[in-house]
């Protein structure tokens, strides 16, 4: 095969998630030629699709963070303004080695506006909020001063060890998959830490987010509790029909803007030419001016090294394996939601392999009413990395994962589930796609995006640079894009 030759006006994006399909709109608004290259078949990356007993829905994102405009803006130029919905309200639980808890009213991470707040004193016990409420006595610069830091690191030093073991790592756990231990605060709650500058205890920064949350969802018109009372789980929202009908209102836009969708298509090698990138991928090349590489961290820098020297040893570590189970089950007994929207299971929590439960149907009101009475629909997750950074050993075969479900379905949401309830089920694998955002991964990132930066007219984009979260990763994007080939 040739090439494609490369022009003032062309770009080339390589991978077709949600960071790349973005860029590609990005480029082409701006009046460049795009073409976009993707290894398989789907669009979408981890906001995906499938159908399990004749009900279509996410088979990977199903929610995005309501914190900034960024996703409600998009899917509004996308014409789903009217598609979007909060989750019905009662918020998450957190599954304790000592019982089921209501996830108290939380900000960030699962960590406590105020420690004294009855829920919280439930989960804390006196002695733990007691402990937490040192923060506001504590100066602001105890997890302040440091240049990196962790939740846990954070979260121990103002609240303490309950705080850190009760309330945010199950949480954190359940979101990112990985012990609160490894995470970099700055990466997974952006802005944290300036706000406990700003006033002075890491509660007070908790519960000016929240402000602000409401106050941005009040103004995007979505239904929410006040800021006192809203729920864990509450601050987020979703599409009527699932998440992955952004992905297929981003690629019909961009058919229509004339982008060139190759699918099937895995860059095997980049490299500099006089006019800009060269990229082959199975015998054939492709040219272009300007270069987006939308793929995980480790591809990413494969790709880039030879072609960006100063990338060789920045190779960032692969984010955990995840596999997520649907279970579609006929259990009347569900109807009463027993668990809200879902659980989250703190690491120590013995008896039980899943990370996080989200009881989807009791959850969104469209799935409800599409699965009919009667029935519901369970979403159960597996994989994260411990405190060690190792993936601790669990379900892998789609039998034992089945099993695995079931039996933590059952403990999770105190109903009695077994084989003979299920109408269909499904498991899907995402192999290191969630991004791991270590301690020292945020300097990482600085580097390398510097490193392509320098080489010109080339970015790096996705949730291994962004931070976890729909939210983050379009923002993160459309402002990288937006610097691209100045």
């Amino acid at each position: 095969m040739g090439s494609t030759p490369a022009g003032a006006g062309t770009a080339l994006v390589l991978g077709g998630g949600i960071s790349g399909l973005l860029s590609a709109r990005e480029l082409a608004s701006a009046g460049h030629q795009v073409t976009l290259l993707e290894a398989g078949t789907e669009w979408g990356g981890c906001v995906g699709s499938h159908t399990v007993a004749g009900l279509t829905m996410d088979s990977g994102a199903e929610s995005f963070a309501t914190r900034t405009n960024a996703v409600a803006g998009l899917a509004a130029e996308l014409g789903l303004a009217g598609s979007i919905v909060p989750p019905r309200p009662g918020g998450a639980w957190a599954q304790l080695p000592d019982g089921p808890r209501e996830l108290p009213k939380t900000g960030v991470l699962g960590i406590p506006a105020n420690p004294w707040d009855p829920e919280v004193r439930r989960s804390l016990g006196l002695f733990g909020t007691l402990r937490a409420s040192l923060d506001r006595l504590l100066p602001a610069s105890v997890g302040t001063s440091d240049d990196v830091i962790s939740v846990a690191a954070l979260v121990k030093a103002r609240m303490g060890t309950r705080v850190l073991e009760r309330l945010v790592a199950p949480v954190v756990g359940g979101v990112h998959s990985a012990d609160p231990g490894l995470l970099d605060v700055d990466m997974v709650a952006p802005g944290l830490r300036n706000g406990l500058r700003r006033h002075g205890s890491l509660a007070a920064a908790v519960s000016a987010q929240r402000r602000a949350r409401v106050a941005s969802s009040a103004h995007k018109g979505l239904r929410q509790e006040s800021a006192g009372a809203a729920k864990a789980g509450s601050a987020v929202a979703g599409l009527e029909r699932g998440m992955h009908t952004l992905v297929t209102a981003l690629v019909n836009d961009l058919r229509t803007a004339g982008v060139v969708l190759l699918s099937s298509t895995p860059a095997s090698s980049v490299r500099r030419t006089p006019e800009g990138w060269r990229v082959t991928s199975a015998g054939a090349s492709f040219d272009a001016a300007l270069l987006v590489v939308a793929v995980d961290g480790p591809s990413a820098v494969e790709l880039l090294e030879d072609a960006v020297p100063a990338l060789a040893g920045r190779k960032p570590p692969a984010g955990p394996d995840v596999k997520l189970v649907t279970l579609v089950l006929d259990k009347p007994e569900l109807d009463s939601r027993p668990r809200g929207t879902g659980v989250l299971v703190a690491p120590q929590t013995p008896g039980i392999e899943a990370k996080a439960l989200t009881h989807a149907t009791g959850k969104w009101d469209w799935l409800a009413a599409a699965a009919g009475p009667g029935r519901h629909v369970v979403r159960l997750s597996y994989g994260r990395v411990d405190g060690a950074g190792e993936q601790p050993g669990g379900p892998e075969t789609d039998a034992e994962l089945l099993a695995a479900s079931l039996h933590d379905a059952q403990a999770l949401l105190g109903v009695v589930i077994g084989q003979e309830d299920v109408l269909d089920w499904d498991v899907v694998r995402w192999q290191g796609s969630l991004p791991f955002a270590a301690v020292g991964h945020r300097a990482r990132v600085a580097e390398i995006r510097q490193a392509c930066r320098a080489a010109g007219d080339l970015a790096v984009v996705g949730g291994w640079v962004a931070g976890n979260g729909l939210a983050a990763v379009v923002s993160d994007t459309i402002e990288e894009i937006g610097t691209l080939g100045r």
